[in-house]
């Protein structure tokens, strides 16, 4: 493709089809001066599309919703959910368009989406529009997700507006092309349920089974076996949340996926020092999305899916609970064995059928790391890389990040006797992450128009397993005049 995207990628406008009752047909806003600022040419190759032509003023405009190429049917999706705990029978897309979805080069559907591309129907108060910093933030924090090998929605490009943009100053304007299995949510069944449109229930379900979940169709019941699929997803996705020490941050209904993929970050952060009651949104006071909360969190919103999808599971109301208890009662078991063998990886350790001296072992272990993680400030993602040196020998770096080091040794022995897999840790225990201090440091570069800040980052995240030497200052954590950190929503 050369001259046009158009010329080998079809957008389609299934969603807006399939489900129109979901689906407002809208236009982005135009931008006065488009600049490409950050482009994923990697993933454009994936999705079918030429970086050469992205690049281009037709493509950059594309990437805003100003040129729609064939096929696009740009809506703002509907959607309800609960936020912090408070039910909102309306939210929606308020400054987001779905342009439509394109087939990539291995034959999956994806969803082409621009985050702060103006107001729409559903936008109330706010202005629709994004600024440079939190878009930028998405971008450096899904591609290091991806990076890490979690599942997550994709950014393609950030587009600065040339438009400025009032916060709590004035501050540039920027569009995300963001890419997706599909951005179907908990908060999309809610809406549906909420219409008594049961009809509507259905195709929305239809279409969730058909884009993530196949085998549903050929169940006894597709719907229940739908519902069963995202419990778990959505323990696999919240069990390497926490492995990876990722808080979220605002973990609202209308921001958990059906597809299991982790979706719109906000106020989202990894982890310095350990701490179970971390929280970085300046807006969760009370902690509702604290770290140690999100799988307690995750089963909650889980149980909203549940109540919206009653009448698919059985007409019968009272009937239809039971097998809709079972099926969520199934997160808890699931969640707790992928974090705990997530852990036993971790470590270094083999897997041991359950009940065996050697998964009573591993427990343990597993037990004691935690509980040294618990009793001081230890940075976790440093901790468990220098744990894999130490599984080679050299357990000085470890074993100085502690405070309790008799406590250290007891269990470093155990450990140690196990015969730890050094090379297995170091491929699932990252030497770089979005470090929190890194990232504001670039943030706060590029809106003022320095990118080199974020791209070397990008560097450093988007091989976050293999350490590489000039990157040591992507290692380590915050300067001590970093104070405590706390990020703010973007609107």
């Amino acid at each position: 493709m050369t001259a046009s995207a158009e010329s080998t990628v079809t957008f389609d406008g299934r969603f807006a089809r399939e489900l129109a009752e979901l689906a407002v047909p809208w236009q982005a806003e135009e931008a006065p001066d488009p600049q490409l600022l950050v482009f994923n040419e990697a993933l454009a190759h994936e999705l079918g599309l030429d970086p050469d032509y992205l690049r281009m003023p037709e493509g950059v405009r594309l990437l805003l919703g100003n040129h729609l190429p064939e096929g696009a049917t740009p809506v703002a999706q509907a959607y309800a959910g609960h936020q912090f705990g408070g039910y909102s029978p309306l939210l929606g897309d308020g400054r987001a368009l779905l342009l439509g979805e394109i087939v990539d080069a291995n034959g999956r559907l994806r969803d082409i989406h621009l985050k702060g591309s103006g107001r729409t129907p559903f936008a109330r108060a706010g202005d629709g529009r994004a600024v440079v910093g939190p878009m930028l933030r998405e971008y450096l924090v899904s591609e290091a997700m991806h990076a890490l090998g979690i599942p997550t929605t994709r950014s393609l490009a950030v587009v600065g507006t040339g438009r400025q943009v009032r916060r709590d100053d004035m501050l540039p304007g920027a569009v995300l092309a963001r890419v997706a299995s599909s951005h179907l949510r908990v908060g999309s069944f809610q809406y549906a349920r909420a219409t008594d449109n049961i009809e509507l229930l259905r195709r929305l379900a239809d279409h969730a089974i058909a884009r993530h979940y196949p085998a549903a169709a050929e169940a006894e019941n597709p719907y229940l076996a739908l519902f069963k699929g995202v419990v778990s997803a959505q323990a696999s996705l919240v069990a390497q949340w926490m492995l990876v020490g990722f808080v979220h941050g605002v973990m609202n209904t209308d921001n958990m996926t059906i597809s299991g993929e982790t979706i719109d970050y906000g106020p989202c952060a990894f982890m310095d020092a350990f701490n179970p009651a971390a929280v970085y949104s300046s807006i969760d006071v009370g902690g509702r999305y604290a770290y140690a909360n999100q799988p307690v969190v995750a089963e909650w919103n889980l149980a909203r899916l549940a109540e919206a999808m009653l009448p698919l599971f059985n007409e019968d109301q009272e009937q239809a609970v039971a097998p809709a208890v079972e099926a969520l009662g199934e997160f808890r078991k699931q969640y707790s064995d992928a974090w705990f063998s997530g852990m036993k990886t971790k470590l270094g350790l083999p897997e041991a059928p359950a009940g065996s001296p050697g998964d009573a072992a591993a427990s343990e272990l597993v037990d004691g790391v935690v509980a040294l993680l618990k009793d001081g400030p230890v940075d976790y993602t440093q901790f468990f890389r220098n744990l894999g040196q130490a599984a080679r020998g050299n357990v000085r770096p470890a074993r100085g990040m502690v405070l309790d080091l008799a406590a250290f040794d007891a269990w470093a022995g155990q450990w140690l006797a196990l015969d730890p897999d050094a090379d297995l840790m170091d491929s699932v225990n990252p030497v770089y992450i979005p470090r929190n201090h890194l990232v504001e440091e670039a943030l706060a570069a590029a809106t003022e128009g320095d990118l080199d800040p974020l791209h070397r980052l990008l560097q450093a995240v988007n091989a976050p397993y293999d350490e590489r030497p000039g990157l040591e200052r992507y290692t380590e954590g915050p300067p001590e005049d970093f104070g405590t950190y706390m990020t703010f929503c973007g609107t």
